[in-house]
């Protein structure tokens, strides 16, 4: 568990406006927010430095019982402080206006202050720390608030009450009786937004926020078993959707650790092309077509960049950008000091062959239940195809991003075979022009490599590359793309050797690090929060339904207060790794999805 001087990290709620987004405590205290994109340097961190980080914390006096909500149907979190003399509340919001894809609006943090009963007093403490708490900046105590400027950038604090500079920060003191509220607006300033906000109707930015979140939320089409789950994890894909190119972030934060004190500290805040399949397929399920095809549409740019050559790189800024180089953080000590904090990621330079077979699932899915996908697409995706016959039977670094030395990777393979198979069923389904006869030919070739060498004999379970004894969750995934049968007794066997060697308590493990599976990293991890909805999935598929129920709703326990997840999850149930996760979410809505259907046809 961290020290007093961190919360848990599954103490936090997360607001955005779809261009980034702000960790809000149970204590009131916003401790992550980059501003203006998702991959941006942070304003604050403090969740990555308790003392340098920085935050803007709006905490109550006494003795609190903290509870945290959001208005339903909605990404507004209303935290409420109970009290012996009072029960106050903090609205916080990031206002969503008919331009929240415009990359020039300015960035608002809406923080409302209320008493509902009683009488209480707060404290308020504004404390920036820019670009990783790396930047000075000017505090500037100006009419109607303050002004933090460093370089070019400029934060304005509009206040209804009078602050007080301390250390660099803005701080102030004040008493609220039933019935009074105090609004605080934090802004980043763009170009010619001017920083303090001299008339700001509240109201109306909270009024158009919730009913832009309902009006979006109203578009879900899921009626089965488990809703409020799906439709906030619809919500929380939402959030980390950077709205100007439709591509969705892996998770809002930097570092936060897979095991605490541990190295396992890596950079979320980009857009993976591995995410796409998984992102497009939970968008159709859910009748989200406009965002589907959003993101197919930043997939589309990525193939275009891709040119003759034909690779494509494993992750990119939300922007499509490509050089994210990472580096470690040294004066940061990291959450309850887990070191090195990082920020870029190395994995932008990997070669991973999984990445083909996960943008041709998408393009196929999108062409299936969405738009039809255009010509130049199509000739892009010839290319891809043609790059992947030259190439896949090389080793790779694998879908877990290894460090310790490329292998010849089963689920990789796996994703091979599926994007030739897709490349083929796609050019068929429209008559596109494809090299047919040598992809058919390498698909089957890839097939047949497989069942010889990733195959298990004296095991009877897929392995995790060619000549281990390794069991890799990610294999779960067989099924669900069509390449063996949920019932093969090969998958059956795999299914138990993933339930005896990587489950602990329903709990998925990834792989058994240390046991026949070097990642290149030292100490351990936590349980891989997709992983244990992919084990739902596959034993829904492979008739062990009751099973697949017991271990769905017992890991609906694991979410947070807010049903947030994080990337994975400790020995005692706490929240690990970078928070909340577009991976765990996704794994979610499709778990819940097959399982309601699956449940709806036996009853």
């Amino acid at each position: 568990m961290p020290s007093g001087d961190y919360k848990p990290i599954s103490e936090y709620g997360v607001i955005g406006d779809l261009r980034t987004v702000a960790l809000v405590g149970t204590d009131g205290s916003i401790d992550w927010c980059c501003l203006p994109r998702f991959d941006s340097p942070s304003l604050f961190a403090a969740v990555l430095d308790s003392r340098k980080g920085g935050h803007f914390r709006i905490s109550p006096e006494g003795l609190v019982v903290r509870k945290q909500m959001y208005l339903d149907d909605t990404c507004v979190l209303l935290t409420r402080f109970l009290t012996p003399d009072g029960v106050g509340e903090i609205e916080d919001f990031m206002p969503l206006w008919s331009g929240s894809a415009d990359v020039d609006s300015p960035h608002q943090i809406v923080r409302r202050v209320r008493v509902v009963r009683g009488g209480m007093r707060f404290k308020v403490d504004v404390r920036p720390a820019f670009d990783f708490a790396r930047a000075r900046h000017r505090l500037s105590l100006v009419p109607g608030g303050a002004v933090f400027a460093c370089g070019s950038a400029r934060v304005g604090l509009s206040s209804e009450i009078r602050l007080r500079a301390r250390d660099g920060g803005a701080t102030a003191a004040f008493a609220l009786r039933a019935g009074e509220s105090v609004t605080f607006l934090l802004r980043y300033a763009q170009r010619h937004h001017p920083p303090i906000v001299k008339a700001f109707d509240v109201e109306e930015a909270y009024r158009q926020t919730i009913d832009s979140w309902r009006r979006w939320s109203s578009g879900i089409r899921y009626g089965g078993r488990w809703r409020e789950m799906v439709v906030r994890s619809a919500l929380t894909l939402k959030l980390l959707t950077y709205a100007p190119t439709g591509s969705v972030v892996a998770a809002a934060t930097s570092s936060l650790p897979e095991r605490i004190g541990g190295e396992r500290n890596w950079d979320y805040r980009y857009t993976w092309i591995r995410d796409a399949a998984f992102t497009v397929y939970a968008f159709m399920r859910l009748g989200l077509a406009s965002e589907a095809e959003a993101f197919m549409r930043w997939v589309d740019a990525r193939a275009q960049e891709a040119g003759r050559k034909g690779s494509l790189q494993v992750l990119y800024s939300v922007t499509g950008l490509h050089d994210i180089p990472e580096s470690t953080l040294g004066h940061l000590e990291g959450y309850a000091g887990s070191s090195p904090v990082r920020v870029g990621n190395a994995a932008a330079r990997q070669f991973q062959l999984d990445i083909y077979g996960e943008l041709m699932d998408a393009a196929y899915l999108a062409n299936r239940y969405g738009q039809p996908i255009s010509h130049e697409l199509w000739t892009h995706l010839r290319t891809l195809l043609d790059y992947l016959c030259d190439h896949w039977r090389e080793r790779d670094d694998g879908i877990w991003e290894f460090r310790s030395g490329r292998q010849h990777f089963v689920y990789s393979k796996l994703m091979a075979w599926v994007a030739l198979d897709r490349g083929l069923r796609l050019a068929d389904a429209r008559g596109f022009p494809a090299a047919r006869e040598r992809w058919g030919r390498e698909r089957d070739a890839v097939y047949e490599e497989i069942m010889r060498r990733g195959f298990s004999e004296r095991k009877k379970t897929f392995v995790q590359h060619y000549g281990a004894d390794a069991v890799d969750a990610a294999n779960l995934v067989m099924p669900m793309v069509h390449f063996v049968s949920p019932t093969d007794p090969r998958m059956l066997g795999t299914l138990d050797a993933t339930m005896k060697s990587l489950v602990s308590d329903s709990l998925v493990h990834r792989y058994q690090i240390g046991k026949g599976a070097a990642d290149g990293l030292s100490g351990g991890e936590g349980t891989f929060s997709m992983c244990t909805f992919w084990l739902v999935e596959s034993l829904a598929r492979g008739g062990r339904v009751r099973e697949a129920r017991h271990i769905f709703e017992k890991m609906l326990s694991y979410a947070n207060h807010l049903g947030l997840y994080s990337e994975q999850i400790g020995a005692t149930g706490e929240a690990l790794g970078n928070f909340p996760q577009a991976f765990t979410h996704l794994a979610l809505i499709s778990a819940a999805w097959q399982l309601n259907q699956i449940l709806d046809a036996r009853r």
